[in-house]
């Protein structure tokens, strides 16, 4: 059974806990610690779920745990996850991987010459309708795929921010598109401001991003009032509407209107168990260092764009 752990039990980071807790009740984790700088919350937590509180994430390396899911803010991923890495424990890290194109690769070359396990916390990949959307556009249920829409828009979440609009939700659906295209992302062009925040933290972007032969599209903002997470595929033999947070599924061509099925389920839940998976088999992740870094490195350069007006390519 492995021995996991969570630091960072923010407003991400206590789901990774409560999953965890949930995965222990079923005999396939123990819960070893939870660790937060705000030690009375860990304190918190870590008595609803029944583990031991940290105020050091440090104190937490000495447990040698086998996985830990890191949910701390941005600019301390690379720190964070360096440590766990030399004491050869696997390491889940929310997205995105890191702040910089530069400690994102140093999270991945540590993890690869430790020989642990390394995946980035890009949640919607696991999320039931995704999949089956996936599963549909490489069956060809859709022709060849021209376009590919998202829209993630909703009110000022009441927590703390280390980075803009576009690495916090505008990742999300970068890496989503990639993936349902099947291909990096080869230029990038963007648009966004701030109207709520500080100057150099944007709340709103209008992202295209090129691929060889289509385009992809992300709305994103923390201004609209009410939450709005969809994604439309449109391909040469038909369309594709999917809701994120309904997880449910339409397809759309000349003759006929079809729902797919989905079995609904917890999106995170999907995402640790398959973690779980590539710590005790040696798996690679869905979403490894490099896909995660991809994300990261298209969303910089969505940011540039729009302090420059360019368009970027994005390069290997």
């Amino acid at each position: 059974m492995l021995r996991v752990g969570v630091v960072g039990v923010g407003m991400m980071g206590q789901h990774h806990v409560r999953v965890y807790s949930e995965l222990a009740k079923e005999g396939k984790v123990e819960l070893v610690g939870i660790a937060d700088a705000n030690f009375e919350r860990a304190k918190e937590l870590a008595k609803k779920y029944g583990t031991t509180p940290y105020a050091d994430y440090r104190e937490l390396v000495k447990e040698k745990l086998d996985a830990v899911s890191i949910a701390v803010p941005t600019s301390l991923h690379r720190e964070v996850a360096l440590e766990f890495i030399k004491a050869g424990t696997s390491v889940l890290v929310e997205k995105p991987i890191a702040d910089t194109i530069e400690n994102g690769q140093t999270i991945i070359k540590a993890a690869e010459e430790a020989g642990v396990t390394l995946a980035v916390g890009h949640i919607e990949r696991f999320n039931p309708a995704v999949l089956r959307l996936k599963e549909l556009i490489d069956r060809g249920e859709l022709g060849k795929i021209v376009t590919i829409t998202a829209k993630r828009v909703g009110p000022m979440a009441a927590r703390i921010r280390d980075v803009g609009i576009i690495i916090d939700l505008g990742v999300h659906d970068i890496d989503v598109i990639s993936y349902l295209f099947g291909e990096r992302v080869k230029t990038v062009y963007s648009r966004a401001g701030n109207v709520l925040h500080p100057a150099g933290v944007e709340d709103h972007a209008l992202i295209t991003i090129g691929f060889e032969d289509g385009s992809g599209i992300v709305e994103t903002n923390w201004l609209t009032p009410h939450k709005t997470r969809t994604l439309n595929v449109v391909g040469t033999g038909g369309i594709a509407y999917l809701d994120y947070i309904e997880q449910s599924l339409k397809l759309y061509n000349h003759e006929w209107i079809k729902e797919a099925k989905i079995q609904k389920r917890e999106p995170l839940r999907n995402e640790l168990e398959h973690f779980i998976e590539c710590v005790e088999t040696g798996k690679r992740p869905i979403v490894d260092g490099e896909a995660g870094l991809h994300a990261l490195k298209v969303a910089l350069l969505a940011q540039e764009s729009a302090r420059t007006g360019k368009v970027l390519e994005v390069g290997e």
